[in-house]
C-alpha cells in the first residue's frame, strides 16, 4: 500500500513540475515575444508566439498574442498613424487601407483564442486565466474594429463583452491589474463622448468617467505585468489629448528607454515636446530645456542609417511640421 502511495504522489508531483514548466517557458516565449514586437521586429515576435502555439495548443496565450502582433503591425504601418503613434486624430481623418489577408489572419487567432478560454470556462466558470484571455481577445477585437475597421457599434459591444469578463476577473482576482486595461480605456472613451451620445450609451448600462479612466490606466502602467506597456502608450494619447505634455513625453521617454529601436516612440516624445513648446512660449515661460531636447530627438533620428528610405521620409516630414509649429 505504501509503495502504490509513493507511486501515486511521485506521478501527482511530476504532473505539478511538467505544468509549471510550461507555464515558464509559455512566459519566457511571451516575454522575449513582446519585447520583439515593441520594437518593430514582427517577425521575430511572431516565431515566438507560434513557439507558445505549439508548446500548449490548447492555451488562448498564444493565439492572442499573435493576434495582438497583428494589430500592432497594422496600425503602423499606416503613414499618418505611424506619424503620432495611435493618435485619434490620424485614426478618425484619415482612412487606413486594411490589409484583407492582415485582417483575416488576426479573426482567426481572435476566433482561436476565445474558443479556447471558453473551452476551458465550460470546465471551470472561475478560471482566472481563461476569463481573463477572454476578455483579453475581446479587446483586441474592439480595437481593431474601432481603430482599423472603423466599425464602431462593433468596437462597443466587444469592448463592453471585454469589461464584464474582466470585471469578473477582478471579482476573483482583486489584484489582476492587467484585467484592469480594458476597464480603464472603456471609462475614457465614454467619459468624452459627447453628452447625448453618452446618455445612450447609459441607457443600456454603461457609464464612464474619463478622470477614473487616466487613474486606472496609470494604475496598469505602474502595477500591471503583461499590460503594463499597453497602458503607457495609450497613455501618450491620452495625456496628449488632455494636453498633458509633460506627461505624455515622460511616458513615452519610459517606452524608448525600455525598447530603443522603436524610432516611433521618440517621435511622440518629439510630438509632445512640440506642443510642451509651443505652450510655453504662449505663456512666456521658458522653454530652452524642451527646444534642446526635441532637435537633439531628431538630430538622432536623421543620422540612423539603419533606417529604410520610408522611415527617413517620415522622421524629415515629422521634423518639418514641428519647426513649422514652432515658427
Amino acid at each position: 500500500m505504501k509503495i502504490v502511495a509513493s507511486i501515486v504522489i511521485a506521478t501527482l508531483w511530476t504532473i505539478i513540475a511538467v505544468a509549471q514548466d510550461r507555464q515558464a517557458r509559455l512566459g519566457t516565449l511571451r516575454a522575449e515575444g513582446y519585447e520583439a514586437l515593441y520594437n518593430l521586429d514582427y517577425e521575430t515576435a511572431r516565431a515566438r508566439f507560434q513557439k507558445m502555439i505549439e508548446l500548449a495548443p490548447d492555451h488562448p496565450s498564444g493565439p492572442q498574442c499573435m493576434a495582438s502582433s497583428l494589430w500592432v503591425q497594422q496600425l503602423n504601418q499606416s503613414w499618418e498613424l505611424k506619424a503620432t503613434l495611435y493618435s485619434t486624430g490620424a485614426i478618425t481623418e484619415s482612412k487606413s487601407q486594411v490589409d484583407r489577408k492582415q485582417a483575416d489572419e488576426f479573426r482567426k487567432w481572435i476566433r482561436r483564442a476565445k474558443t479556447l478560454s471558453q473551452a476551458r470556462l465550460r470546465k471551470d466558470p472561475r478560471d482566472v486565466e481563461a476569463l481573463y484571455f477572454l476578455g483579453a481577445s475581446e479587446g483586441l477585437e474592439a480595437s481593431w474594429a474601432g481603430g482599423v475597421e472603423r466599425k464602431f457599434m462593433a468596437a462597443f459591444r466587444a469592448g463592453k463583452d471585454s469589461v464584464e469578463h474582466h470585471r469578473e476577473v477582478l471579482k476573483l482576482a482583486p489584484d489582476f491589474r492587467d484585467a484592469e486595461l480594458t476597464i480603464g480605456l472603456m471609462n475614457y472613451v465614454i467619459g468624452s463622448l459627447p453628452l447625448p451620445t453618452k446618455m445612450l450609451v447609459a441607457t443600456m448600462g454603461v457609464r464612464g468617467s474619463k478622470k477614473r479612466g487616466l487613474e486606472t490606466l496609470q494604475r496598469v502602467a505602474a502595477e500591471g505585468k503583461w499590460a503594463r506597456d499597453v497602458a503607457r502608450v495609450l497613455l501618450v494619447d491620452l495625456y496628449k489629448r488632455e494636453k498633458r505634455w509633460d506627461d505624455a513625453a515622460r511616458t513615452a521617454r519610459e517606452l524608448a528607454v525600455k525598447y530603443p529601436r522603436n524610432y516611433l516612440f521618440k517621435l511622440q516624445i518629439a510630438d509632445a515636446l512640440t506642443s510642451e513648446i509651443v505652450t510655453l512660449r504662449k505663456s512666456n515661460k521658458p522653454a530652452a530645456a524642451e527646444e534642446k531636447e526635441l532637435q537633439e530627438i531628431f538630430a538622432s533620428l536623421l543620422r540612423d542609417k539603419s533606417f529604410d528610405a520610408s522611415t527617413r521620409e517620415l522622421v524629415n516630414v515629422r521634423w518639418n511640421i514641428a519647426r513649422q509649429q514652432l515658427q
